[in-house]
């Protein structure tokens, strides 16, 4: 359960760089997209596939990552592991109510950014807490000598 705690915590971190790469993917989209004429009104779809992408990651694949690592911290032994997981998946919690907010007032969109951050650093330290007891080695056993 250990492992499986841990790789949930490197994926959860390795789809937070995913969703980096699907907004940068589809902001360069929308760009290029005004710079070559064209217009973004609300009834145009986007010009690329990133913001879909950062959608469906957001709202499904890191939330779903998320109660599995919380679900699993339970049985992992892993030490603080259920802290990590709960506010791992607290902030996950934040982030997709913070994406929601931010479409009616965009300056919440830098809470957004930045709490990506702490979700991204929730799951490495999650991660990095199953593999580092895992090679933890056993205390050395001292002889006392027989007078």
């Amino acid at each position: 359960m250990r492992k499986t705690y841990r790789v949930l915590g490197l994926l959860i971190a390795l789809a937070v760089v995913v969703q980096a790469s699907a907004i940068a993917f589809g902001t360069f989209g929308f760009i290029n997209e005004v710079e070559q004429g064209g217009v973004i009104a609300g009834s145009v779809e986007a010009p690329n596939l990133g913001p879909m992408l950062h959608a469906i990651n957001g709202t499904l694949v890191i939330p779903v990552l998320s109660l599995a690592l919380l679900v699993v911290s339970f049985f992992a032994k892993v030490h603080r592991g259920v802290r990590l997981a709960l506010f791992t998946f607290l902030a996950v919690v934040v982030q997709i109510n913070l994406a929601y907010f931010s479409f009616d007032t965009p300056v919440i969109g830098l809470l957004h950014g930045t709490n990506a951050f702490v979700v991204l650093g929730l799951a490495l330290t999650a991660a990095r807490a199953a593999g580092r007891e895992a090679r933890v080695p056993a205390a050395p056993v001292v002889e006392e000598a027989v007078a």
